[in-house]
């Protein structure tokens, strides 16, 4: 791939730079591909967005950069190198605009597009208020503060299951507390920040974090799964070679069994707090077939002449990670052999 094309590539999965209306044209703006004279202000839901690089006047249309503008509106992007196509889905709807002509089509009707897009200085460049309104949102000029102001059209589609904190930043620790989110509250997730934290907005336009363990909210996705599954066996790898001791206690870390320390790394990571022995934990959460194993799956086993007598977290990649044995302690192990043909049922609590 040559250093130009590279280039594109990584700025138009990157950056999409958006139109107002030609009225937004102002004395002292240059034409063309130019910055304006005067700073422009742009405002998502009356929060501020900071672009890459000053906004320009294209024949009597402002245009600014604004990286992660579609997902802050709740859509989902894709880009087609080689036709150069950006597809945006939301809902129901779903906008395709090739760059550089004057049609993009929404959810396959042909819709006019005023000003074509085009690369300048680096990056890709549509128009804020057809896309914008495409997908719901409204866009509004204030001439006398040069102040764009873009009001999306949010799906409070997540409900706060446990009171819950809302925080400043993603940090239980450093964030300071905004707000208290009150079970059955309503909130919109803007982005998983990671396995731990959500960027939410509530229904009176506030924005922070709130804690992502399942236990606070309802809200889920296969993203979101991943990287808790991830962060468990993350957690619980901390723990290779812990000896194993029959019995141990759930209050300390320097021995487990197999259900203790299954319990431990569930708690301590996602706040799951699973019952103590692996006969009881088995009736937690909903049964998988052994052929949709995720990784933080909880896998259950005969042992001791119990019908249930062992558990095992699902790693991925046909590993599990448990421990039953004083030798080993905590350690890896292939799903396979006697733990194929001892295995009863598997069991997903998140």
């Amino acid at each position: 791939m040559t250093k130009s094309k590279a280039a594109l590539l990584m700025v138009l999965m990157g950056s999409l730079l958006y139109s107002v209306p030609t009225h937004a044209e102002t004395a002292g703006q240059t034409q063309g591909a130019q910055g304006t004279a005067n700073p422009v202000s742009i405002f998502l839901d009356d929060r501020q967005l900071l672009p890459e690089i000053q906004p320009l006047n294209v024949n009597g249309t402002l245009l600014v950069p604004m990286r992660g503008i579609f997902e802050n509106q709740g859509a989902k992007l894709t880009w087609n190198h080689a036709s150069k196509i950006v597809t945006a889905t939301k809902g129901n709807t779903t906008l395709i605009y090739r760059i550089g002509e004057h049609t993009a089509s929404i959810n396959g009707q042909a819709m006019p597009v005023d000003v074509p897009g085009q690369i300048a200085d680096g990056y890709t460049m549509v128009p804020l208020r057809f896309i914008s309104e495409s997908l719901g949102s409204t866009v509004k000029w204030e001439e006398n503060t040069k102040t764009v102001r873009i009001a999306s059209a949010v799906n409070y589609e997540t409900s706060i299951r446990q009171d819950v904190n809302l925080r400043s930043t993603p940090d239980s620790a450093a964030g300071a507390s905004l707000a208290m989110l009150q079970a059955g509250t309503k909130i919109h997730v803007i982005r998983e920040v990671n396995a731990l934290w959500l960027e939410v907005q509530t229904e009176n336009r506030q924005t922070g974090y709130v804690s992502a363990k399942p236990k606070y909210t309802d809200y889920t996705s296969p993203s979101l799964t991943e990287k808790q599954g991830d962060a468990l066996i993350a957690y619980g790898q901390k723990y290779l070679g812990t000896p194993y001791l029959f019995g141990a206690s759930s209050d300390q870390t320097s021995t487990f069994d197999c259900s203790s320390f299954v319990k431990r790394v569930f708690q301590d990571t996602l706040s799951v707090d699973l019952p103590r022995v692996s006969y009881d934990q088995a009736k937690v959460g909903k049964e998988v077939s052994i052929n949709d194993l995720r990784k933080g799956d909880l896998l259950f086993f005969t042992a001791r002449k119990l019908d249930i007598g062992h558990v095992a977290i699902y790693a991925g990649n046909n590993q599990i990670l448990h421990t039953y044995s004083k030798e080993q302690g905590v350690h890896f192990e292939p799903f396979e052999g006697q733990w194929r043909k001892r295995f009863v049922t598997a069991r997903r609590v998140f």
